[in-house]
């Protein structure tokens, strides 16, 4: 079976944008699209079907990969991993502010959601306005009481000046534990890589089209999911580990990530100048250029600008040549201890 340029896979959420993902993914775009879930086995939270990725063919990919997983997973990752992909990529183009919110961990969601998965993410910033920059941990250590009343009174203002703020450019690379509130600014352009689940509490939603008292707590009600929420700050030593500077656009391939990452996702930037690839499930976004993607087990495929490739591993080792991209892979199986 070949690899597939996958279609868009945009829907409406509760904030404003899309636009960007319609002109680099040729998709619908906003004005109430800002996502697109790109190679996703992973649903809506609630929902039994939306966000899942369909192929070209028509079939969904969770149907494709449970029919045949070691095609599209290989031996050792199921031996490791079961029949999961371990990995959700997003591209985010909000035209407001997210709201401050944060996800549980495995732990957590183990015990309160019966899932298998946390929600650790990462953002590779592809587009930011000169002044922009993310919120990620509170800039000092907070109480649940203290938070709890900043809810309850709907208090947006204070609850985004109480984050630490890291300035956003091209290229950089944010890595998102489990449990550390965060917003990211208007008009930063993101593509993420997560754990492949869709958990968010709110912390606030004054501005946004959503009923947070209704569906800002997972269904586990505020004093509950608040447990999930981490109350200290990152510290100099911790964001030298998640904050990676100047990660896209160099004249090597490289990885976008810390080994902070490794327990929950690759992702390396490919210059496209004969970037060699190990076999694996992996999904590719092409963002510069036109090129070709040549696999040892497959047929060549031509690739351009926008182009999202979704790569079997049966495909084997693969070679891409003329355009620059950023390729996305599940944790190696080493790892898989390390997760929280």
């Amino acid at each position: 079976m070949p690899a597939y340029k996958l279609p868009s896979n945009q829907f409406d959420h509760f904030y404003k944008g899309g636009n960007r993902i319609g002109a680099l993914r040729h998709g619908p775009g906003g004005p109430m699209r800002p996502e697109e879930w790109i190679g996703s086995t992973t649903t809506r939270f609630g929902e039994p079907r939306m966000g899942l990725s369909t192929l070209p063919t028509g079939e969904l990919l969770i149907d494709a990969l449970t029919a045949n997983p070691e095609h599209w997973l290989g031996r050792e990752h199921i031996n490791t991993f079961g029949v999961s992909t371990e990995l959700l990529v997003k591209l985010l183009d909000p035209d407001q502010r997210l709201p401050v919110h944060y996800h549980p961990n495995r732990k957590f969601a183990q015990e309160h959601l019966s899932l298998k998965h946390g929600k650790t993410e990462a953002w590779i910033i592809l587009e930011a306005p000169s002044d922009a920059y993310v919120g990620l941990g509170f800039s000092k250590t907070k109480s649940k009481k203290e938070v709890a009343s900043m809810v309850d009174a709907r208090d947006a203002d204070g609850l985004l000046a109480s984050l630490q703020k890291f300035p956003a450019k091209q290229g950089d690379a944010i890595l998102v534990p489990a449990g550390v509130p965060h917003a990211i600014g208007a008009g930063i352009f993101v593509l993420e890589l997560q754990e492949p689940t869709d958990m968010s509490a709110l912390l606030e939603w004054n501005d946004f089209a959503v009923d947070g008292v209704k569906d800002g707590h997972l269904g586990l009600g505020f004093d509950t999911v608040l447990d999930a929420l981490r109350y200290t700050p990152i510290d100099k030593a911790e964001a030298e580990k998640l904050v990676t500077p100047k990660r896209l656009f160099g004249e090597s391939d490289a990885a976008v990530f810390t080994q902070a990452a490794n327990p929950y996702f690759r992702a390396d930037y490919l210059t496209g100048k004969a970037s060699k690839v190990d076999a694996g499930f992996a999904i590719l976004l092409v963002l510069d250029s036109a090129g070709s993607l040549r696999f040892s087990n497959s047929e060549t495929m031509d690739v351009e600008k926008g182009d999202a490739i979704l790569i079997p591993y049966s495909n084997g080792e693969w070679t891409l040549n003329g355009a620059s991209g950023i390729v996305c892979r599940p944790p190696q199986a080493q790892y898989a201890s390390l997760a929280i």
